[in-house]
């Protein structure tokens, strides 16, 4: 039977959920967000479709992110999406279940991994893998894991940063702050707030952060118009806003981040640090997209760091790979706790 068997890689994300079946690669990529219909509770949409719905729903119509911080938050949710991600990926003329290989943040407990092993049984999968993202994202960004070299990686999604230093094909010490892109938009929303008296949704940060923000002050800045609510006059209004300024608003975020590389930095054994700086480190997550955030980390921590290929797909594509050598990489999946 285990010939028919399909395999999925699902790096189920904060912000993005990713779908890879080997030999076909990324089959899916869409937003973590299911509307669900407050009265009788059902779910109306998932996805791309949802994503839609963010802030411009009625009160009947709630568009929620399942995903909190890396980790599941509604249960009954992320199964729902789960299901619909799987079937979507496999087409629905599938009879067989597929084996299925999860992605959680480092810093998940036993319990969050089990809840997201149960859901995607329940959601349809025949055999469910959980591994830590990464070990995933070191292995997507083509980093040979299974050596006694010392490699460090920083992935930064949405809901979490996840430092870690992989040896030997296993992480030698780790750290997952819940602190990436979604504090970075409340952080610019906030800013804009108070200095322009101006309400901006979720949607309006992140466009913010991608047009025009940085992990440094740039000398030549690119600016942008905000368009929200006017919080005096609750009239629409819009304003102009300048790179410097959200590099600015978002310091809090970034010495964050920065602190958490530092932290496993410290922690790291003296071989392994020697190793990282002949290395480099290597970024990886939509995040890590920031403009100039390798540079951040060189400045702040005197060690190289370069922007991973592809950094979006590395742990997603990290799956793929794991799902095809299931027993090269047994170590590290589900590892024991």
């Amino acid at each position: 039977m285990s010939f028919f068997s399909k395999k999925l890689g699902i790096d189920l994300g904060t912000a993005n959920t990713l779908v890879f079946v080997p030999g076909k690669g990324i089959v899916l990529n869409e937003p973590s967000v299911v509307a669900v219909s407050e009265i009788d509770n059902k779910v109306l949409a998932i996805g791309i479709e949802a994503k839609e719905m963010v802030g411009r729903t009625p009160d009947s119509i709630i568009a929620y992110r399942p995903m909190k911080d890396g980790v599941i938050a509604d249960y009954r949710i992320t199964e729902a999406m789960l299901r619909y991600f799987i079937r979507k990926a496999l087409g629905k003329w599938n009879l067989f279940k597929p084996d299925v290989m999860v992605s959680v943040p480092a810093g998940v407990t036993s319990t969050e991994r089990r809840a997201v092993v149960e859901a995607a049984i329940r959601a349809g999968a025949r055999n469910a893998y959980v591994v830590k993202e990464p070990i995933l994202a070191a292995i997507g960004a083509g980093i040979p894991i299974q050596e006694p070299h010392g490699h460090m990686i920083v992935d930064i999604g949405g809901g979490t940063t996840d430092v870690a230093v992989i040896s030997l094909g296993g992480i030698v010490s780790s750290t997952s702050v819940k602190c990436a892109g979604d504090k970075i938009d409340a952080a610019i929303a906030d800013y804009i707030k108070k200095t322009f008296n101006l309400a901006i949704g979720d949607k309006t940060a992140e466009f913010v952060k991608m047009k025009i923000g940085a992990a440094i002050p740039l000398d030549e800045e690119i600016t942008a118009t905000i368009k929200g609510r006017d919080f005096v006059q609750g009239l629409p209004r819009q304003a102009q806003v300048s790179t410097n300024e959200i590099v600015k608003a978002i310091d809090k975020e970034l010495k964050q981040m920065i602190k958490a590389i530092k932290d496993v930095l410290a922690d790291t054994p003296p071989e392994l640090a020697a190793d990282i700086i002949d290395q480099g480190i290597t970024m990886t997550g939509g995040t890590s997209q920031l403009r100039g955030f390798p540079e951040l980390v060189f400045r702040k921590t005197g060690v190289k760091a370069r922007l991973a290929e592809d950094s979006l797909y590395c742990v997603v594509k990290g799956t793929g790979v794991a799902l095809n050598h299931l027993d090269v990489y047994k170590k590290a999946i589900i590892s024991k706790r």
